[in-house]
């Protein structure tokens, strides 16, 4: 038997297609519902590794844990990883199996996935009483439609009602939402089951009256309007918009444990991955992240973070054209705290060979750490476990740099020089016990009286983040009539909105 299913598309990238997934997986589950996520293809440097060691999207982990299951690698078939302006690295059922450009991807390679995409989907709802699907994009990239994978291609091969979600707070929603039925074909558009409002600031009343404009203009309904919620963007997708100078992490409200708060500066190094790493920095009271790219503003940093990458001989580059190399170079020497992440923990070594991702062989690192990486063509992907500041930590890694350290005092998998630390494990932070043991250690090399709180749980306040999510579905939406969908599909008799696609 063959369990329900939904796609939930967006009218926009960052529509809130990946929240409302996971809100939509909190609710089902809550209610004794076996339920599982699924996005056939995500482009994200936001990675994660499961337990049989495939990398997928971090959004898909986040869902799954939304689920209460193990993240597989099913649940993201595709994954590109961008390498650049014009290539990515394509990672099938969470193995690399090489670059390729947009032009040679869009060009024949996705539609060869689709087979791949649909068994994998398949196989879960095989497994489960339902699959929330998460689109990509918006489903009426009418340029792309052809080879399209992962919106309609996906829910017309797989029989999938799908919703539309529109983000309200950036403008244009009810135009979006007709535009995107009006530039579908007639046999896409009957898989377009209505609409689901995010982000609404105000009296939904108000709202209303469009809403049932709406409803006449396209004979599609809108499941419900979520409002606005601080502090749900959690694992996202898409890179951090570090355009925007002295981007804030979002941090725990609550006022330090100490006299002081301890400020952390994280690097905005090109094809940043993983920034999430910091999350669980953010989460304890007192602390303050923010992403930077000048050097004079690691001045009243009491750490900085040098966070991954997928291009660490570019981001050395970056690091040295923006000052920031001499930066680090100065605080290591000052005993200052600096913290390397994967490819950040790389380019503090001595020196990189690398043939492989940006292939220009030997490079000079910034000579902090005593580190030679060299980087291999298959991928480590691991969750290792150990030991470091006393604590029990646990984390996992996704880098084909390979590190041979020649000195200094062991740190995971890396190294510790002085108040310079480097490691290839992500999600290290997120052990409580070790991360209060290292901001301990970086608030007194700081001379800050800060004091890490005794009780912050990063997994108990995940959970509690995917309640909240779980939350805005059952009292902002009208959950039966999401289940019909879910069980049933689309309604029947949907009508058809001009122009639709071009031939």
């Amino acid at each position: 038997m063959t369990g329900g299913g939904l796609l939930v598309a967006g009218t926009t990238s960052d529509a809130g297609k990946s929240v409302v997934t996971a809100g939509i997986c909190r609710w089902l589950v809550r209610q004794g519902v076996k339920v599982a996520p699924f996005k056939a293809q995500n482009m994200s440097l936001n990675s994660f590794v499961t337990r049989e060691g495939a990398e997928i999207g971090r959004a898909q982990a986040m869902q799954a844990q939304a689920c209460r299951v193990e993240p597989t690698a099913l649940m993201n078939p595709v994954l590109l990883k961008p390498g650049g302006e014009q290539s990515s690295q394509v990672v099938l059922l969470g193995k690399p199996v090489g670059e390729l450009s947009a032009r040679g991807y869009h060009g024949g390679r996705q539609q060869r996935l689709l087979g791949t995409v649909l068994d994998c989907l398949a196989e879960l709802r095989g497994t489960y009483d339902a699959v929330i699907c998460e689109g990509a994009g918006s489903p009426a990239e009418i340029n792309l439609r052809r080879t399209d994978i992962v919106n309609m291609g996906i829910a017309r091969n797989a029989g999938l009602p799908v919703l539309v979600v529109g983000d309200i707070d950036r403008g244009g929603v009810f135009a979006s939402f007709f535009g995107t039925v009006a530039l579908l074909s007639p046999e896409d558009q009957a898989h377009i089951a209505g609409f689901l409002v995010n982000k609404f600031r105000g009296d939904v009343s108000l709202l209303e009256p469009g809403l049932d404009m709406l409803h006449g203009l396209t004979g599609r309904r809108t499941y419900g309007v979520l409002p606005f919620r601080h502090g749900l963007g959690i694992d996202e997708e898409d890179g951090l918009r570090v355009s925007l100078r002295g981007t804030v992490r979002e941090s725990n409200v609550s006022p330090p444990v100490g006299e002081d708060v301890l400020r952390v500066a994280v690097c905005a190094i090109p094809l940043m991955s993983n920034f999430t790493d910091v999350d669980a920095l953010a989460a304890e009271p007192g602390v303050v992240v923010r992403f930077v790219d000048r050097p004079e503003e690691l001045a009243d940093a009491d750490l900085v973070v040098v966070p991954g990458t997928r291009g660490t001989v570019r981001a050395l580059e970056w690091l040295r054209e923006r000052g920031l190399a001499d930066a680090l170079r100065d605080r290591a020497a000052a005993h200052r705290p600096v913290l390397g992440i994967c490819g950040g923990f790389q380019v503090l070594g001595e020196h990189i060979e690398d043939d492989v991702e940006s292939r220009r062989g030997h490079v000079e690192g910034l000579g902090i750490l005593p580190v030679r990486v060299r980087f291999a063509r298959e991928k480590t992907l691991t969750r290792p476990e150990g030991e470091a500041l006393g604590e029990h930590v646990t984390g996992y890694e996704i880098h084909h740099g390979v590190a041979q350290v020649d000195g200094g005092e062991p740190f995971l998998d890396g190294c510790r020089v002085g108040q310079t630390w480097g490691t290839h494990w992500h999600g290290s932070l997120e052990s409580d016990g070790f991360r209060r043991a290292f901001l301990r250690e970086v608030a007194a090399a700081a001379g800050r009286r800060f004091v890490p709180a005794a009780d912050t749980s990063f997994a108990a306040l995940r959970e509690e983040q995917l309640d909240r999510l779980g939350d805005l579905i059952e009292e902002h939406a009208d959950t039966d009539a999401l289940w019909r969908l879910i069980e049933s599909g689309a309604p029947q008799g949907l009508p058809f909105i001009p122009p639709g696609a071009p031939a």
